[in-house]
């Protein structure tokens, strides 16, 4: 199951928010560890929403470039015959 970055993101604030609020000192530090923990998975989310949004770019480039050429080629063909 994929994860959005607003969604860990959240969790990190909402661990933080614990964080400060809490009076014993091992609570504040498991939610700081787990505040660092969601901000390492919002990272990785974020990352990867990128990544993804270069390649479909990159994919849809390489596909626009491919009609054009397909279409040279069609038309060439066509002058082709008629000049025939």
């Amino acid at each position: 199951m994929s994860q959005s970055f607003a969604f860990y993101d959240q969790r990190a604030s909402e661990a933080a928010t614990q964080a400060e609020a809490a009076t014993l000192d091992n609570v504040r530090e498991r939610n700081l560890r787990a505040e660092k923990t969601w901000r390492a998975l919002a990272d990785q989310a974020l990352k990867v929403e990128t990544d993804r949004k270069k390649a479909a770019a990159v994919r849809q480039e390489r596909l626009d470039r491919e009609a054009a050429e397909a279409e040279l080629i069609v038309e060439s063909a066509e002058a082709e015959s008629a000049v025939s």
